[in-house]
């Protein structure tokens, strides 16, 4: 308390002083008008200020909330927008079903319409991704075409999704013959152009001309007969002078693949069970 006391006797005339300035300062801004305005000018500013600063501290603080919201309502809007996709996809899925053509081969088969959710075209062996698998009634070696032709078989299947074994894989052959000649050979792509395939092994009597259209065998129980491949462009070299190789180019445009149809059939089915009967069979032996 002494301390205190010694400190104002101290500083008493500063004290003496600092009040007589502050009475100044009343008496001056509230008697004069002109200076009344500009300390209440000044005192605006600085309100302000300090209203502005205080709300950028109160505002750094909140910032982990406000991210936290932000979150959540990205959260809801992208769980919006797959169902928006998801719903987009089974309408285009049924408009395709209602408007495709099917070709004459093609009646009597059931489909299953799907979407091409990754597709590659470039790779030495290309492979395509559908959205729909086993619980669709998606089963290994189902062929798959398009609008205008063939684009692959069934390779994997899971719960949701199937890969299939796209045309543009060497690993995929499939018998086809020239429109109008029943000599077949096996169509085969060379890992080159996305548009070109090669009919191969074709026997040298076979008649064919530029133009003329590829079509499916039937001898397979992925695709019926006569269903459209491709149009003869020309023909290769080959070793062999008793067979021919013809330059085909597909009918499908793999660059530009978007919805796919699965051929669905119970007499693909059963030619399938009989042929891995008999190959049984001849493993026993």
């Amino acid at each position: 308390m002494r301390n205190l006391i010694d400190f104002l006797i101290k500083y008493s005339t500063w004290f003496v002083f600092a009040f007589y300035v502050i009475l100044s300062c009343i008496f001056l801004f509230d008697k004069n008008p002109y200076q009344h305005h500009i300390y209440m000018t000044s005192a605006g500013k600085l309100t302000a200020g300090i209203y502005d600063l205080s709300h950028n501290i109160t505002s750094y603080f909140n910032l982990r909330e406000t991210n936290e919201e932000l979150q959540v309502q990205n959260a809801r809007m992208e769980e919006e927008l797959l169902g928006m996709k998801a719903r987009l996809q089974l309408y285009e899925e049924r408009y395709h079903a209602d408007t495709m053509t099917v070709t004459e081969p093609l009646r009597p088969f059931r489909f299953i319409i799907a979407s091409v959710i990754n597709n590659s075209i470039h790779k030495p062996y290309n492979y395509i991704t559908i959205n729909k698998g086993a619980k669709d009634g998606i089963r290994p070696e189902m062929g798959v075409v398009d609008q205008n032709g063939i684009v692959g078989v069934v390779n994997i299947v899971g719960d949701n999704y199937s890969r299939l074994i796209s045309l543009l894989n060497p690993n995929f052959r499939l018998s086809c013959k020239v429109k109008g000649n029943d000599a077949f050979g096996s169509l085969v792509w060379d890992g080159k152009d996305p548009q070109i395939a090669l009919l191969e092994e074709l026997p040298r009597h076979t008649v064919y001309t530029t133009g003329d259209t590829v079509i499916t065998s039937g001898y397979s129980a992925m695709f019926p007969e006569g269903i459209p491949v491709g149009i003869v462009s020309g023909s290769e070299k080959t070793i062999d002078d008793n067979f021919y190789t013809l330059r085909v180019t597909l009918l499908t445009d793999f660059s530009r693949l978007a919805t796919v149809r699965v051929i669905s059939s119970d007499i693909s089915d059963s030619i399938r069970k009989v042929e891995t009967d008999v190959n049984e069979e001849k493993n026993k032996n």
